[in-house]
């Protein structure tokens, strides 16, 4: 049966923005006093809830009591929340001033996750995934992709996509996995880079594949994980397994994006250290930019060059990188918000940011915005002026809607 929510005081679809470059808020469609058709979880139509209601009759209608503005659930394109333990120390070393470097030397960094994540069964594992879940989805977010990562060997990374896929049947939230086994070099593997990527090549992929675990494989390069040639050959192989392929790029050191850029990645994501060569590089591709404040808020470092990725014509998606070492907090909308005004960011820009440009970060096409036929992901905030919900800087929380 077909179901009418509303009235609301706007209404943003987010439908007919362009997927790649700078935006204004005129270029943003604000239906006022509006509502949404939905049938069996899809969106039929947004339009004036006075009209849809005399339209569709025998529709069930779903009244929304005082005044919100109704959007598209966020999507979160990159975030590592399968994981057990914390790293509070690392946190407090970073406060003295200690470099990335020296607090992996200390015995924190990746490889004090790995060792916590181990540690927990899957069925902790899981738990504990879940109800990072239901956060983020009372935040808004209602698709999330989480990675793999703090296994590290063929069995402990299975350990971690078999909890994704089973914290995804436990939750409304639209969870995408990203196998992540190249996250660094393990401490307790004896060969080189190359090696052990063949070894997850040889040994993981084909299980990942064959128990539908995860459709995306992602890479860190960096001069402290993998290097550029490697990390080349080992997405080429990936890619020709079929999966879809993602990197961490330009976090440190730069390279990454053009690695990702050349074999056709879905997105390259970080790019704090992204110059004009980079920014040139991804603007001229169909690589998107995903940009990842909580890192830099969490890291003390800068933003990426977001701003300047849009005016040279990239795709920007804005993502948490929520994860136990350095963001911490994953609280999307809020660091959206903040890094928005730093980069100066329009409201459409990062709207779309967070909906339908990091949709296509995710090769996903039946989200992030009302079209019809896409998933009836929908969240209203409680204001007049969809302005108010970046200007509240992540304070203001929406409704979740049942569709």
């Amino acid at each position: 049966m077909k179901k009418l929510i509303g009235p609301f005081a706007q209404v943003l679809p987010l439908t007919g923005l362009p997927l790649k470059g700078a935006l204004k808020d005129e270029q943003l469609q604000v239906i006022q006093n509006g509502g949404i058709l939905i049938n069996n979880g899809r969106v039929v139509i947004a339009g004036s809830f006075a009209k849809l209601r005399k339209d569709h009759p025998s529709a069930e209608i779903i009244e929304v009591e005082g005044d919100h503005v109704l959007l598209p659930g966020f999507i979160d394109c990159h975030t590592h929340i399968c994981f057990a333990g914390n790293r509070a120390k690392d946190y407090a070393m970073r406060l003295q001033g200690k470099s990335y470097q020296d607090i992996a030397n200390a015995g924190g960094g990746i490889w004090d996750s790995v060792t916590q994540t181990r540690e927990a069964d899957e069925a902790t594992l899981t738990e504990l995934l879940v109800k990072r879940i239901q956060r983020h989805l009372a935040d808004g977010v209602t698709t999330i992709e989480v990675k793999s990562g703090y296994g590290l060997s063929v069995d402990e990374e299975l350990k971690q996509l078999r909890a994704i896929k089973a914290a995804s049947t436990k939750t409304k939230a639209g969870i995408v996995a990203t196998c992540l086994a190249a996250h660094t070099l393990p401490m307790d593997f004896t060969g080189t880079q190359m090696e052990y990527l063949r070894h997850i090549l040889d040994e993981l992929l084909s299980t990942v594949k064959k128990e539908e675990l995860a459709n995306r494989v992602d890479i860190f390069i960096d001069a402290t994980a993998f290097n550029e040639a490697n990390a080349s050959n080992y997405l080429t192989r990936v890619k020709n397994m079929g999966f879809d392929v993602t990197v961490h790029a330009d976090q440190f050191t730069v390279g990454g994006s053009a690695v990702a850029v050349k074999v056709g990645a879905v997105s390259a994501d970080h790019l704090e250290a992204s110059k004009e060569k980079e920014i040139k590089l991804l603007a001229g591709s169909n690589t998107v930019a995903v940009a990842l404040p909580g890192a830099s808020l969490g890291l003390g470092m800068p933003y990426a060059p977001a701003r300047k990725l849009l005016d040279a014509g990239a795709s920007l998606a804005i993502a948490s990188d929520w994860n136990p070492g350095s963001a911490p907090m994953g609280d999307l909308l809020m660091q959206a918000a903040v890094m928005g005004m730093a980069e100066k960011l329009t409201n459409a820009e990062v709207l779309a940011a967070l909906t339908s440009r990091a949709a296509k970060a995710l090769n996903l096409t039946d989200r992030g915005s009302f079209t019809t036929g896409a998933r009836a992901d929908i969240q209203a905030y409680p204001c007049s002026d969809y302005r108010e919900i970046l200007y509240n800087q992540g304070k203001l929380k929406p409704l979740i809607l049942d569709r």
